[in-house]
């Protein structure tokens, strides 16, 4: 048992009877708190996190409306209309308020104000005030919202919801013109929103960088150019005539036209099983050609499109070119049709030539020269001894 003296007595029975020698303690002590495990914690923990929350509850609830700063509670609310409304908020407060030009001054009419007036005062321009009011134009023709007749100046309607604003305002100068018209159909059809497409097109300096730093882009535009100039002629037309004023891109076009005529040149032999001679006829392709003309095809085609196919069709092209002359030269017939033909190839050319020839100019004008005759002598001997050789040959055979 512990007793316990107050000062005063203490004292008094210190000066009677001398110090006193406790057997307990003065002053007791409570025993440490056993621990606790740690469900026991964290549901403690719990517990007081929830009674702070309910306590906030409690204080919030207890608030007076009256009390919150009314410039607060209009921000709130300013804030929840345009969260369930999206643009469609503004929207009407152009649409009650704006009159447009030629539109008659009756009635409610009378207050409201041009939409100059109203971007004066909003602090902003006639044409974003001008793409709030067509954006709700088109809506009210469909049905969405109520016409701009009888919607006067404070008056709140029931607004759409946010999601739809975008299908009827655009942000971007050029919506409404027919040019943004047929940006905004093919984004719509590419599957992205036409803002996006209508931002890039009135930014054409940053389509430019994008497409010099970003090789993504450059192959997207290289893309769609390719599409467009499908069906555009002066685009194509544009397009060639850039390549060949430009001798790095004239030089490589005409690379790749070689290459693509080679590559043709031992398709065609796969696909029809024919092979044209170097006198231009066209004649069955031996199966042993045609199979080694198939193989090389089928490396040009594996080739990715990062790949130079200049080269590959390079070897193609002389590889199949000299099966075919060795094909000529085994075939008796065919090598002599082959002669026969480039003869007569040649012939027919220099026949042309000679036609061309305006001696009536030559001797009008005194450009004559004594070279010149001395070139058609040449030409009558070589002329006579090829009559002869062939009359010779004509008898023997």
């Amino acid at each position: 048992m512990t007793i316990a003296f107050t000062p005063s007595e203490t004292a008094s029975a210190e000066g009677a009877a001398g110090p006193v020698m406790a057997e307990e303690p003065e002053f007791w002590e409570p025993p440490a708190p056993e621990p606790r495990d740690e469900h026991d914690a964290q549901h403690t923990g719990d517990r007081e996190e929830e009674e702070r929350e309910e306590r906030e509850e409690r204080e919030e609830e207890d608030q007076d409306p009256g009390e919150v700063d009314p410039v607060v509670v209009r921000d709130a609310h300013d804030f929840g209309v345009y969260a369930r409304t999206g643009g469609w908020a503004f929207a009407l407060k152009v649409a009650r308020s704006v009159r447009p030009g030629g539109q008659a001054a009756e009635g409610e009419a009378r207050r409201k104000v041009s939409a100059k007036a109203f971007a004066e005062l909003a602090g902003c321009s006639p044409e974003r005030v001008m793409r709030h009011y067509k954006a709700w134009d088109m809506a009210a023709d469909d049905g969405l919202v109520p016409q701009f007749e009888v919607l006067v100046p404070g008056e709140d309607v029931e607004l759409p919801d946010a999601d739809v604003w975008i299908s009827y305002y655009s942000s971007r100068n050029s919506a409404g013109s027919v040019r943004g018209q047929a940006i905004s159909a093919v984004a719509e059809a590419e599957g992205i929103r036409p803002t996006k497409a209508l931002e890039v097109a009135e930014n054409p300096t940053a389509l430019r960088a994008a497409i010099l730093a970003d090789p993504g882009t450059a192959e997207a535009a290289r893309g769609a150019l390719l599409d467009r100039m499908k069906e555009d002629p002066a685009l194509q037309t544009e397009m060639a005539r850039a390549f060949v004023r430009t001798d790095d891109l004239k030089k490589a076009v005409a690379s790749e036209a070689k290459a693509a005529d080679r590559i043709g040149y031992v398709r065609q032999i796969v696909e029809k099983g024919q092979i044209k001679t170097p006198a231009g006829q066209t004649v069955e392709a031996p199966p042993e050609l045609r199979a080694e003309a198939e193989r090389h095809l089928s490396l040009l085609d594996e080739l990715d499109d990062s790949e130079e196919a200049g080269e590959w069709a390079g070897e193609a092209y002389d590889t199949v070119k000299g099966l075919v002359a060795k094909a000529v030269e085994e075939d008796p017939a065919l090598r002599v049709q082959e002669r026969r033909t480039k003869f007569y190839s040649s012939l027919q050319r220099a026949t042309k030539v000679f036609e061309e020839l305006t001696l009536d100019e030559v001797l009008e004008e005194e450009v004559f020269e004594d070279d010149m005759l001395q070139r058609l002598e040449a030409l009558q001997e070589a002329i006579g001894s090829c009559i002869s050789a062939l009359r010779r040959a004509s008898t023997a055979s």
